[in-house]
């Protein structure tokens, strides 16, 4: 028999609140061709975890603009105009991180972020402060996940049982990570759908 789970851990982007450069990119760059050539080549994914992993947004980037300066009013957008990447709250999740915090259930969060636009997400969503017993912010750690060793940083730093664990993320490699070091884990597609898994593990 699986332990019972006792405790939640959230993903927050894109789970709790939504992020996708998309938003802003389709208004500096309406040529949808030339947006997904700038996304995929200039202000890469794999240049934006360097900021999740503890690079600060100033490196960044400069060392971005230095490399393609003719792009380098584009590229300072990424981070000038982050927010705009940020439309809001995915809706009902918020709603049921709070039932399961009035119900006493210990709420933890695991997010890839830099430091410094996660204090901003923070100020913009209050909840993001309050609700957590404890966050692990890759960049804080220079560490992201799927790396096992982040969900290790969640454990050891609060005494708990990876088995008696659920953990909720949009990114399937990350999903199967948190099952490999001994989480139960929730692949969030929707509000809906994570309820429903709620439920029936006795949480709601």
């Amino acid at each position: 028999m699986p332990n019972a789970i006792t405790t939640v851990v959230f993903d927050i982007g894109n789970v709790l609140i939504e992020w996708n450069p998309e938003y802003l990119y389709r208004r500096l760059i309406p040529d949808e061709t030339e947006r997904t050539s700038f996304l995929a080549s200039i202000c890469t994914p794999d240049w934006n975890l360097q900021q999740d992993l503890g690079r600060s947004w100033k490196e960044g980037v400069e060392t971005l603009c230095a490399l393609h300066p003719d792009k380098a009013e584009l590229i300072a957008a990424y981070s000038d105009h982050w927010h705009d990447m940020v439309p809001g709250e995915i809706p009902g999740t918020r709603q049921l991180l709070e039932e399961l915090g009035s119900k006493g259930i210990p709420l933890y969060a695991v997010t890839n972020f830099s430091s410094e636009k996660f204090l901003e997400a923070q100020d913009r969503f209050p909840f993001l402060r309050t609700s957590f017993l404890d966050i692990v912010v890759s960049a804080e750690e220079r560490m992201i996940k799927p790396d096992p060793r982040i969900y290790s940083v969640l454990f050891e730093r609060n005494r708990l049982d990876a088995g008696t664990c659920l953990f909720i993320d949009d990114s399937i490699a990350n999903v199967e990570a948190a099952r490999g070091v001994g989480m139960r884990a929730h692949h969030f597609t929707s509000a809906d759908i994570l309820a429903a898994d709620l439920r029936q593990l006795g949480l709601l």
